[in-house]
């Protein structure tokens, strides 16, 4: 039997054998296993359990009928339709098991809800989901506030250090916080001034999600920074360098992020995470987002929802559009993609005067100076031959076979196959914004207009 303990196993046991064929490209063998809970599922605290933003495999290993494993789910901020509330931030843990798949058709996983643990302060108070009103000094950085005192947070990805501490994105921010195995904030880590919300020339971490009671902020969007609701939404790390990458959701208000057609220019930022409390930055660069037309010939910008690494060291990144599938009102997603992020022969624009007000893509037009980072795709989650394996499809009928919007969260994990051994298996989950006709949150019930399951996909790749 094989097993796997942590990323760091994965990428020493499989990284020796791939660096020599690096260059190799990804090979998408399809769908192999798909799974779900259902919508109105409660957590370890007795509220509504809300699926993944990120995530990052614990344990992976093959048993005699197929594989098993254990994985962090990270959701956000918690149920808000008209606002946010003073939910407590968490991280879930989950096991997971599949069948070998039969030919031409995908195994059912069994997914189950193992453990809930709550984000706190260093203090220990709980943080809040709560969009920020006020900014809280920490050791002389500025953190994201709640009217509550509490830190605001709203958590989009999530990885594992091999001492069981946690590195975890920020939408709020954005931010990078560093949380121990219990749970308890250890550091906090805050991007270049290009990244920071500014409304009036002041730090201003609103999201313009007011809570109950709550000011909105003046202006509505932030001037310069990043746009509201558009963070770090990917995070990944690679244990064989120490290099944490994050990328902002889309571009910042002043590189074109103030219109939706002109957002595509967002950012990444790779730093040395050897110190996690100390993370220094090594590189910056311009990624360009897909873009895509709708039915009415109108270009549309896929926005980036999660990364993740390869064993050999190479990124994917998830793209999606909005507003289609299960539990909103378009049935149909137009966009939903897993490509291939290649940095090489991009322009690293670190310490450069665009980490200042400096735009580096002035109403989406990139400055002539800067190349772009490339993407190349490996998944088209739309494609129904593929979701067919599974029972379910992208379109009509509108229905809980529909694929539901978000896809926010990824891990790769080895398919221990001796005739092929540098294929691997990538869990894909949707983040199904808590939405249930039997919801209950921050002590009171809800009903969202459906039920949306929490899923798992699963896809093998091939590295050879």
């Amino acid at each position: 039997m094989k097993v796997f303990s942590s990323l760091s196993v994965f990428a020493a046991t499989v990284l020796a054998g791939s660096l020599a064929s690096a260059a190799d490209f990804p090979v998408n063998k399809g769908l192999v296993a798909a799974g779900r809970l259902p919508a109105d599922l409660r957590d370890s605290f007795g509220e509504t359990f809300g699926s993944g933003s990120g995530m990052t495999v614990l344990d992976w290993k093959k048993t005699d009928k197929g594989y098993e494993g254990s994985f962090l789910l990270l959701p956000d901020r918690g149920y808000n339709v008209e606002g946010t509330t003073d939910y407590r931030t968490r991280v879930n843990t989950l096991s997971i098991a599949f069948a070998a798949p039969e030919a031409g058709k995908a195994a059912v996983a069994d997914l189950k809800l193992d453990h809930t643990l709550l984000l706190t302060d260093k203090a220990g108070k709980p943080m809040s989901g709560l969009d920020p009103v006020a900014v809280n000094k920490d050791n002389g950085t500025d953190l994201p506030g709640a009217a509550t005192g509490a830190v605001s947070l709203d958590p989009e990805a999530v990885v594992r250090l091999p001492d069981g501490s946690l590195m975890i994105s920020d939408e709020y921010g954005p931010a990078i916080y560093h949380f121990s195995a219990e749970g308890r904030l250890v550091s906090a880590t805050l991007p270049p001034q290009a990244f920071l919300p500014m409304r009036k020339g002041a730090l201003n971490f609103s999201s313009n999600n007011p809570g109950v009671g709550a000011p909105t902020p003046d202006p509505e969007d932030p001037e310069t920074g990043r746009q509201n609701n558009q963070g770090f939404e990917g995070m990944a790390l690679n244990p064989a360098t120490q290099e944490l990458t994050v990328v902002l959701q889309s571009a910042t208000r002043q590189d074109g992020g103030d219109k939706k057609t002109t957002r595509f220019n967002t950012r990444a930022l790779v730093y040395d995470a050897t110190d996690p409390n100390a993370l220094k930055l090594k590189a910056e660069y311009v990624v360009p987002l897909p873009t895509f037309k709708d039915a009415d010939g109108k270009t549309l910008v896929a926005a980036q929802s999660e990364l993740t690494v390869l064993p050999d060291g190479r990124l994917l990144m998830l793209s999606r559009d909005s507003n289609n599938g299960w539990g909103v009102k378009g049935e149909a997603s137009l966009y939903r993609r897993v490509d291939l992020l290649d940095f090489a022969g991009a322009t690293n624009i670190a310490g450069a005067d665009f980490d200042g007000l400096k735009s580096v893509a002035p109403k989406g037009d990139l400055d002539p100076s800067v190349t772009p980072a490339t993407l190349t795709t490996v998944i088209d989650m739309n494609d129904n031959a593929e979701l067919a394996k599974a029972g379910l499809h992208n379109g009509a009928p509108h229905d809980a076979s529909d694929l539901s919007e978000k896809w926010e969260a990824m891990g790769v994990v080895p398919a221990f196959d001796p005739e092929h051994p540098k294929d691997v298996l990538m869990l894909i989950a949707n983040d199904n914004d808590f939405l249930t006709t039997r919801g209950h949150q921050v002590g009171a019930d809800y009903k969202a207009d459906a039920d949306v399951d929490t899923m798992v996909l699963v896809y093998r790749l091939s590295l050879d």
